[in-house]
């Protein structure tokens, strides 16, 4: 337990500059009073008595605004930082060094029983107002951005955003963790690369028009359409739309 504690400690001084000392940690962090407190419930829950540990937990909730269910599994040196409104489901799984921002939910999809929250691996950053459902599982040192949800599983190393989350890969590149303005604009990108698109299209019709005007089209109709149709860009808008449009002749 006491192990445990010292984790949170030294995962806080690393990741909140403005934590000073460890009285103003056990009186001034949700975060931190939530998890230890989650401890007690827990070792409760694990001994199956009966509403106790769901009335700590409830009691933990009113106290610090985070609501963590006595039976989730949370490893060493995570930091709930800030906290209001985190909810954390019953069978959810957290890896060591976990960080979560406020508003985060690690939450189920049905009514089913056993497993049905997500599984966060070691070094998973997770953004604030980000929502994680179903029995998934996100790899280790993953981030998720801010507001996105995810629903399906998450190799190691990847970066998640939007609705639905979308993954894009940045294997080998060390990322700071707090680093929030990092994160990819994979929605402004698509966006533009349709719009090079639409203009590269637009380009073609007034040359064709001009042919037209000419008299030349079928001795030119070949060239204009001979494009760059199975670049990268189209690449990046399929992937963006998702798996389902993978079939799409470009």
């Amino acid at each position: 337990m006491f192990k445990l504690i010292k984790s949170y400690f030294k995962i806080i001084k690393e990741r909140d500059p403005a934590a000073k000392g460890f009285l103003e940690i056990i009186l001034c962090y949700p975060g931190f009073q939530a998890l230890v407190l989650h401890r007690i419930s827990h070792k409760l829950w694990k001994y199956k008595l009966p509403l106790l540990p769901r009335v700590l937990s409830q009691l933990t909730r009113n106290f610090t605004g985070i609501e963590i269910h006595p039976g989730a599994k949370i490893g060493k040196g995570v930091f709930i930082d800030h906290g209001m409104g985190v909810v954390i489901g019953e069978t959810s799984e957290i890896g060591d060094r976990c960080l979560l921002y406020q508003g985060v939910t690690l939450g189920g999809t049905g009514k089913e029983c056993g497993k049905r929250h997500p599984t966060l691996q070691e070094n998973v950053v997770v953004g604030a107002g980000a929502k994680v459902l179903g029995a998934i599982e996100i790899g280790s040192n993953t981030r998720i951005g801010a507001g996105s949800v995810v629903v399906k599983n998450v190799d190691r190393n990847s970066t998640v955003v939007g609705i639905p989350g979308r993954v894009v890969h940045q294997s080998g590149v060390k990322i700071n963790p707090l680093a929030h303005s990092a994160l990819p604009d994979a929605e402004g990108n698509v966006i533009k690369n349709l719009m090079d698109r639409i203009d590269y299209l637009e380009n073609h019709i007034i040359g064709l028009q001009d042919l037209i005007e000419k008299g030349n089209i079928n001795k030119e109709k070949k060239q204009l359409f001979i494009s760059d149709s199975q670049s990268l860009r189209d690449k990046e808008i399929i992937d963006f739309l998702g798996a389902a449009q993978q079939d799409i002749d470009l």
